[in-house]
């Protein structure tokens, strides 16, 4: 990295200098100041400045001399990821979902709330609340403590935080979460799409995270995409990308009715549906679920918040009344009833059209399916991969999610982090 300004502002040059040392030291274990002078291009005195001003911040701190050393160690330098802490919160149809992580990513508390697609407004705002509290409380945080916040809501959300449609949820079309979270969390506010987010997040730690251009499809009772496009999520003009799903001729909107139709007919013989009690639920310290790739279905992770299987975009959290409305016409095909494998295979027909689209409008290395119907993909990946082949002139690799419930929750903290690296890069303060 240059050193010298040319005719620029000498404060923006320390800047871009320290945040080059703070992804160093992100990036790898503990370094000696020759170790980051190296690694950032810059000069040993330049080096010594900058991490002097970051242990000034709080951002940076000295690592402990490792253990059996011989003689007087060289100072080693690590980021200190317990400086702050960001706040996760996911907004579904089923399940309300917050996450209190450090600056890493790093999951410190969980908590959830059961609610359904019917409570109005005024009380879904309350069951946000009290997630949102009980994440806090359970990773013995203060409001204060928290650097950003990241939310994820199903519908069209605008650029402050306001959600400007939603058919799936009662009274959600204009609710400003940004504005309601403010007093509870002071800090820096970003909301999103939850399909957007779980390719951030796939992008970020999952199966996605070594590829620049990605199809995510959020699959289940509704349909859902996310765009990643050189590496970055794809929002578009009015942060309406990939919502080709809009489109009538499309069928995602029908898709589902053909699963219906079997499930209907064999309703006498399934058993009473889920739950909808709205008990919280809070979980221990733990740290994120491990990174992989998975090109099969995944099994239920044990560490998981819930239980496993993410979900589609205005109907998550299947396990209550969503998706396992049709989890008996996937085990009945998968057990090779012809009715359910013909169902089985019109859904991933209709599906397959806009996803179709999408592939060849965008040419993607991968795509990826994440969503409640995930846990089925034994089921539908071949017949959906036969579609694509039809449609398509190159069908990319197709990849399996396996973050099950959290991959939306962790798209939203992910969102949370880039506004603190942003605060960071322009070295404001990131509680501003």
């Amino acid at each position: 990295m240059t050193e010298e300004p040319s005719g620029g502002d000498l404060s923006r040059l320390r800047q871009l200098n320290a945040m080059a040392a703070i992804r160093a030291l992100r990036d790898d274990k503990p370094l000696t100041l020759t170790e980051l002078a190296k690694r950032t291009g810059l000069s040993r005195a330049s080096t010594e400045d900058v991490i002097r001003e970051l242990i000034g911040r709080g951002w940076v701190a000295e690592a402990e001399p490792t253990a059996g050393t011989v003689g007087r160690p060289a100072r080693r330098y690590r980021f200190r990821a317990d400086a702050g802490r960001v706040l996760g919160v996911d907004i579904g149809g089923h399940t309300i979902r917050a996450l209190v992580t450090d600056l890493d990513g790093e999951v410190l508390h969980s908590a959830t709330v059961a609610v359904t697609p019917e409570l109005g407004r005024k009380d879904r705002l309350a069951a946000i609340d009290r997630c949102v509290v009980a994440a806090l409380a359970g990773a013995d945080t203060t409001p204060d403590q928290i650097w950003s916040t990241g939310v994820a809501t199903t519908g069209l959300v605008d650029g402050t935080g306001k959600v400007m449609l939603s058919d799936s949820l009662t009274e959600w079309t204009g609710v400003d979460l940004a504005d309601h979270l403010r007093r509870l969390v002071p800090a820096p506010i970003r909301v999103e799409n939850d399909s957007k987010l779980a390719a951030l997040a796939e992008s970020w730690r999952g199966v996605a995270r070594y590829a620049k251009d990605v199809v995510f499809l959020l699959a289940g009772v509704r349909t859902g995409t996310g765009l990643i496009i050189d590496g970055k999520l794809h929002r578009g003009f009015a942060n309406a990308a990939g919502e080709i799903g809009a489109l009538p001729a499309v069928g995602w909107l029908k898709a589902p009715d053909h699963l219906r139709a079997w499930t209907a007919s064999n309703a006498g013989t399934r058993p009473a549906g889920g739950s909808t009690d709205r008990g919280l639920t809070t979980g221990s310290t733990r740290t994120t679920p491990a990174t992989g790739s998975s090109t099969a279905p995944a099994r239920p992770n044990p560490t998981s918040l819930a239980r496993p299987g993410a979900a589609a975009a205005g109907e998550r959290d299947e396990g209550r009344g969503g998706a396992d409305e049709f989890s008996d016409v996937f085990e009945a095909a998968r057990s090779g009833d012809r009715a359910a494998t013909k169902a089985v295979r019109r859904y991933t027909r209709d599906i397959a059209v806009g996803v179709s689209a999408l592939i060849l409008t965008l040419d993607p290395e991968l795509l990826v399916i994440g969503g409640g119907f995930s846990r089925s993909a034994d089921v539908v990946i071949d017949g959906l991969r036969g579609e694509l082949d039809r449609w398509c002139l190159r069908t990319p690799e197709i990849r399996i999610s396996t973050f099950g419930d959290e991959g939306v929750v962790l798209g939203a903290v992910r969102l949370a982090l880039e506004q603190v690296e942003t605060s960071m890069s322009e070295g404001a303060n990131p509680l501003t």
